[in-house]
């Protein structure tokens, strides 16, 4: 699978094994700025129900494989749509600071997403 990053910005956050706060990366941008599925998917979840993430979307990319965009300030698909890389998902905002929480998660489990993203 060829993963793409799913915003424009500098990394602000980083991954931290084991670190409940720290599962993903934070891409500074500003509000309303695309955030774009970082690899062709379904999306699975599409809400604000899991507490702090905020405007939440999950795509679903295979069998091992989930990606999550976090702190939006809207949300473009809904829950079943299918999805392809780079196709603008969600606008950055939505939370204390401008910016997008992004992870990767095999076989439920969080990984570090710059080791899958392409170096900039």
């Amino acid at each position: 699978m060829t993963w793409r990053w799913p915003a424009v910005g500098k990394v602000v956050g980083t991954f931290v094994s084991g670190d409940q706060t720290r599962q993903g990366v934070d891409i500074a941008g500003s509000a309303g700025a695309n955030v774009s599925a970082a690899a062709d998917g379904t999306v699975v979840y599409s809400g604000n129900g899991l507490l702090g993430y905020g405007e939440l979307v999950i795509v679903k990319h295979s069998t091992s494989f989930l990606s999550a965009y976090g702190h939006n300030r809207k949300r473009l698909v809904k829950e079943g749509d299918t999805v392809k890389a780079g196709q603008v998902i969600a606008e950055m905002g939505g939370s204390n600071r401008e910016m997008l929480h992004f992870e990767i998660r095999r076989n439920g489990k969080p990984v570090n997403p710059l080791e899958f993203l392409p170096a900039r």
